[in-house]
């Protein structure tokens, strides 16, 4: 079996971490993680530190791992005020040049390049500036939209017309993993957020607004999904929604939480965790002294995930739009790939905790 290369960009982020583990686990794959920070040693990994904005260091740094054939481009270059960066020139602009610095490194270090699979979201069909109709699907026309999505899109269907390689398009929701700082965690905003409400002696309460259908996607099941795309020819130079196959609605699913987390859910108390959350850092910092965590401020694990998860819990909406696309490209593709919902954040919850990024029952 000849051994294939994957070249991960945004190695330490929640997608990225899953990859690791994922392509680690299959034999016939060597990995190579790229990144600014370092992510944990792991045996068969081989970590280059570069700032996707540099260019000439994306070239120097590539020069040292020949033999790339495949890449995950999972890098994301978020502002501090994460909803209002959506729409933003400058971030739109700042991401398609991470792109392209990277595409230019690799025409010229990885002659075999195989397969390209970048990430985009369902901001693809514009849910982070309206309602979009349900369920959302992949064959649409493109929506216009500011998002650097299509910027992205347009370099890699460019650079492809002239090359070897091909490329996928997966476009997960919410994604559920763990990441050290990513701007959008789920998980680590409600383990964080149900460590504070304990410390307080307060139930596990809801802080979201009303009722809507929404969906996830295991960061497993994504590294699954590009395992997937890079060996089938059904994938090559198409998007797929890549979602974990069944609906979850925050209000049904919060007492399985709960009750994982050994606390009660209570009524939902609405509250703006992103205004809220970063005033208790003080008694962050008692759970982190009281059950031995890794030595984090609230600010460095969670970064803007409260406003992540403010937007995902509707906070401030009474009637919030139902949020779902379709999974059924992918599986006629040959995709089977699934996962519950509801195990998963749990998994992710406890996956948290077994780190020393949140506290134990």
């Amino acid at each position: 079996m000849s051994t294939k290369t994957l070249l991960i960009a945004g190695a330490t982020g929640i997608v990225g971490n899953a990859a690791i583990e994922h392509f680690c686990s299959q034999p016939g794959w060597r990995v190579v993680a790229l990144s600014r920070r370092t992510p944990p040693p792991r045996e068969g990994v081989t970590h280059i530190s570069v700032d996707l904005t540099d260019g000439a260091g994306c070239r120097a740094a590539l020069a040292q791992c020949p033999g790339i054939t495949h890449v995950l481009y999972a890098a994301l270059y978020e502002k501090p005020s994460l909803l209002a960066g959506w729409t933003d020139d400058e971030q739109i602009r700042i991401n398609e040049g991470m792109l392209r610095n990277l595409l230019d490194a690799l025409e010229q270090t990885a002659p075999g390049l195989q397969h390209v699979t970048v990430l985009q979201g369902t901001k693809a069909y514009g849910s982070h500036v309206g309602r979009v109709p349900v369920p959302a699907k992949e064959r649409w026309p493109r929506m216009r939209h500011p998002i650097f999505y299509w910027q992205q899109e347009d370099l890699l269907r460019e650079r492809q017309s002239r090359a070897a390689w091909n490329f996928t398009v997966l476009r997960p929701q919410i994604v559920l993993g763990y990441a050290l700082a990513s701007p959008m965690n789920i998980v680590a905003a409600i383990g964080a957020y149900a460590a504070i409400q304990r410390e307080l002696g307060r139930p596990l309460a809801f802080p979201g607004g009303g009722r809507y259908v929404n969906a996830c996607s295991d960061s497993r099941l994504i590294a699954q999904a590009v395992e997937f795309a890079g060996a089938s020819p059904a994938a090559a130079n198409e998007t797929f929604n890549v979602v974990n196959g069944d609906v979850l609605v925050w209000h049904d699913i919060w007492p399985a939480i709960a009750a994982h987390l050994g606390m009660e859910a209570g009524e939902a108390q609405p509250m703006k965790l992103a205004e809220e959350m970063p005033r208790h850092e003080d008694v962050w910092a008692r759970v982190v002294e009281r059950h031995g965590l890794q030595p984090l401020s609230l600010a460095e694990l969670i970064n803007s995930s409260w406003q992540f998860a403010d937007r995902n819990f509707a906070y401030g909406q009474d009637h919030p739009d139902d949020r779902v696309v379709s999974p059924i490209k992918l599986r006629q593709a040959g995709f089977a790939g699934c996962q519950d919902t509801e195990d998963s954040i749990l998994y992710w919850l406890t996956r948290m905790r077994e780190a020393r990024l949140l506290p134990g029952g």
